[in-house]
Order: C-alpha cells, then sequence, then structure tokens
C-alpha cells in the first residue's frame, strides 16, 4: 500500500491503544458482562467509539490511504464474503436421527472437518452440529463430542483455503494465492487424522459406559439423514469459483487504480447476487428449522468495522518495528499468533503478526517470499491462527455457537476455564506443539 504521512512521522505506541482496547472488550465483554454485550447496537457503539477517533487521527497524519484499504479492500470483501457463506450454508439442512456408534459419530466429525474448509468452520459447524445433537440425543455421554467437535469441524479443518477460516481469507487479500494454502495440508491431514483417532477411541471408551436402555432408544429411534435446500451446494460452489478466479491474477484490471467499481469489486458484486439467489430459492422452512437469523453476521460487520479501523495503527507500528520484538523464527510466529488467537479473535491476529513479518522484510531478513513475507512464516501464522483458534471458547466464532446450541439441547458443557484446563491444554496444546516439532 502506498502511504502519505507527514515528513518523519512514526506511529506511537500510544495509537495502538483503541486497537487493544477493542480486543479486550471482544474478549472479556462476554464474561463479565453478557447480557449487556448481547446486543448489536452495544458492539456498534463500541466500535464507533473507538473506530471514529482512530479514523480521524489517521486522516489528519495523512494515512487517509491506509485507512480506505482497510475498509474498502479487506473489510469490505471480508464480511461479503462470510455473508455469502453465512446466507448459503443458513440455507442447507441435514435432518435425520441415526445410530450414535462411535463409528458414526467419528465419520461425522470427519465430514465436517473436510467440509470446513469449502464451506468455512462457521457453515460446517452450523450444518452439522444439530443433526450430530440429534443422533447423539439419547446417549448419557456426549460432552467429549462437542468438545472434539469444536476443535476438528468449528477450527483445524478450514485450513486448506481462503474459505475455510477469517484470517485465511484476509491473508488471502494480501497476496496468498487461493491454491497455496493446499501448501498446509500436511499439517491439516496430521492434526485432522490425530484427533479423529483420538476422539475414536474416547467415544469407544463412554459408548461402553452406556446404560442398555439408551442404546435400544437409539435402535427404536432411527430415522434416515435427509438434505433440505440442497440448491445452496450450486452456490456454494458459485464462492468457491468466485473467490478461485476474481482475482487480480486472472483479471488483472481488478488492480488498476482507476479502473470502474464493477471490475475493482467483481467479485463482491459476484457473492451478493448469489446470496440473492440463495434467499430467493431456499424454501423459508429450510432457513426456519435451522433457526436462520440474520443476527450473528450483523454481529461481525460491527464489530470487524471497529476492528479494521482501529486495527491501521498497530499494523503500521508493528510494521516499522518489527525488528524490535524478536520475533523471527517460524516457531515464535507459530506460538505467538497461535497465544493471542486463543483469547482474541485470530482473524485481527493473523493480520497483525502478517505486518510484523513484512517489517522484518523491509529490514532486510527475508528470503523465499509468498504475499511479501517469507512464506514459512505465512505458514506458521496460517497454522496458528487456525489452530490455536480452538483454545478456548472465544478464540474462533463457531466455538460460542456450538456451545450454545449443545447447552440449549440439554448437554452440559464445561465452563470457560474448564473446557481448558479438561480438554484444550490437556489434548490440543500437545498436539499443536507436536506439529511445530514436525512441520515448522
Amino acid at each position: 500500500m502506498e502511504t502519505i504521512i507527514e515528513e518523519g512521522y512514526k506511529m506511537p505506541l500510544w495509537a495502538l491503544i483503541p486497537f487493544a482496547l477493542m480486543l479486550l472488550t471482544i474478549a472479556v465483554s462476554p464474561l463479565i458482562a453478557g447480557h449487556w454485550w448481547e446486543k448489536n447496537r452495544h458492539k456498534l457503539v463500541v466500535s464507533f467509539f473507538l473506530g471514529i477517533p482512530t479514523a480521524i487521527f489517521l486522516i489528519n497524519k495523512g494515512l487517509y490511504h491506509e485507512l480506505e484499504h482497510q475498509i474498502l479492500s479487506d473489510y469490505l470483501p471480508f464480511i461479503i464474503l462470510l455473508g455469502a457463506l453465512f446466507v448459503i450454508a443458513g440455507g442447507i439442512h441435514l435432518s435425520g436421527d441415526i445410530m450414535a456408534k462411535p463409528s458414526v459419530n467419528t465419520l461425522f466429525l470427519a465430514i465436517g472437518f473436510v467440509l470446513a474448509s469449502i464451506m468455512g468452520t462457521t457453515g460446517a459447524a452450523m450444518l452439522l452440529i444439530r443433526p450430530l445433537l440429534s443422533t447423539n440425543s439419547q446417549r448419557e455421554h456426549k460432552t467429549h463430542t462437542i468438545l472434539f467437535f469444536i476443535a476438528i469441524v468449528a477450527n483445524c479443518g478450514g485450513l486448506l483455503t481462503p474459505l475455510g477460516d477469517p484470517p485465511l481469507f484476509l491473508l488471502y487479500l494480501r497476496g496468498a494465492g487461493f491454491t497455496w494454502f493446499a501448501n498446509l495440508a500436511p499439517e491439516w491431514l496430521f492434526t485432522g487424522v490425530v484427533l479423529l483417532v483420538m476422539y475414536y477411541f474416547t467415544d469407544r471408551y463412554f459408548f461402553k459406559k452406556e446404560p442398555w436402555q439408551n442404546i435400544s432408544a437409539e435402535l427404536r429411534e432411527i430415522k434416515p439423514l435427509k438434505i433440505g435446500g440442497a440448491v445452496n451446494f450450486l452456490f456454494l460452489l458459485g464462492v468457491i469459483l468466485s473467490v478461485a478466479f476474481i482475482n487480480q491474477t486472472y483479471i488483472p484490471q481488478m488492480a488498476e487504480t482507476d479502473a470502474p467499481m464493477w471490475i475493482k469489486y467483481l467479485r463482491e458484486i459476484v457473492l451478493l447476487l448469489l446470496i440473492a439467489l440463495s434467499l430467493y430459492t431456499t424454501k423459508d422452512k429450510v432457513r426456519e428449522l435451522n433457526h436462520f437469523t440474520w443476527r450473528p453476521i450483523i454481529e461481525v460487520a460491527v464489530v470487524f468495522l471497529g476492528i479494521f479501523i482501529t486495527m491501521t495503527p498497530a499494523l503500521i507500528y508493528l510494521n516499522e518495528n518489527a525488528a524490535s520484538f524478536g520475533l523471527h523464527s517460524p516457531a515464535h510466529f507459530y506460538y505467538a499468533t497461535g497465544a493471542l488467537s486463543s483469547f482474541l479473535d485470530n482473524a485481527p491476529t493473523a493480520l497483525a503478526f502478517y505486518g510484523l513479518a513484512q517489517g522484518l522484510v523491509a529490514s532486510g531478513e527475508a528470503v523465499a517470499q509468498v504475499a511479501g513475507i517469507p512464506e514459512i512464516l505465512l505458514k506458521a501464522i496460517s497454522v496458528g491462527a487456525v489452530f490455536f483458534g480452538a483454545m478456548t471458547y472465544i478464540g474462533n466464532g463457531p466455538n460460542f455457537m456450538v456451545k450454545a446450541i449443545a447447552e440449549a439441547n440439554g448437554v452440559k458443557m464445561p465452563s470457560f476455564f474448564g473446557y481448558m484446563i479438561k480438554f484444550s491444554l490437556i489434548v490440543l496444546l500437545p498436539l499443536y506443539i507436536l506439529t511445530q516439532l514436525l512441520f515448522l
């Protein structure tokens, strides 16, 4: 990005305060002021309260073009893609009740693991969580199934494409090719297989402890699986093709500064058209069965508006001071990105460390590059952001949704810290460390 700033001006550390407050509010509010934070207008107030002064500061310092890029080139494509995946996935309903054997449950999670990279972790999680709960409704021991579902489907599965998880799409917008993320297949496959094997043997253990009356009830209430709103799979294919081929690589005119608006935002126009087609062709009954509402995507839109504005000074500061942070190796970037992604949203975290890696390039420490940073650092940032999002309920958006839906269906879920102590620290963290030692 081309930046015109006051001569000799360096971004001060205090300019990052609004960004830090924005992330802190997102992380803490659901825990200490959950009822207040539920209302999207309160989230919008926070975004405006922190975002407007930041925008005024940036414009006053001659950083209008940086701010414009954040809003028009990052935020707008980001929110339209999430909206497309949200609406289209919300038009697909999977119903039925089959025998909740360990092999069946493991197959459910394996399918979700693959779908997460195709329709996004949120889409895959929302498609499968209700039929999985219905399938296991007669079982007494099912909390472990939801915990592994959060890790496998709502997080780790989304590593292979920019559609899989928001941080990957933002990195795609910064120059990582659509197919580049397939290079993360070894990390994806290793982690997925290990988690699925661990889950299978865990579920076998608990299945053997089920009372016989629960098993017999399972056998009596079997219903075949059915898919409603199947036309949305065509629209989902349209989203995949749009992101893969409607970009500057295949349409160079999109990068021209004087290109018409319909060329610059052709991908977003097509995605909006796919949203409209999904809404028009899907029966209302299908969305009702999915309990579809606009509230979650509106929440994402208003929260990330504040994030993207307040993030701008942070990205500039990290770029200018990269060498002073002492982060150089892939392991540094992997664990640093992962640690923050565990407690803050993984999308801005990934961009922050991407900006840090850019600063290292500027200071002459770069080698072979992808999207303007060393490829191995891009791998570390991508894997760390996606995988570590499963370490807490607030690490990735779908986590809390899955927890809420499970609790509404009578599943007793661990508390915030109980989740970490009983699951993520003892199951996920050792696996993530092993992944880093083997691949990064």
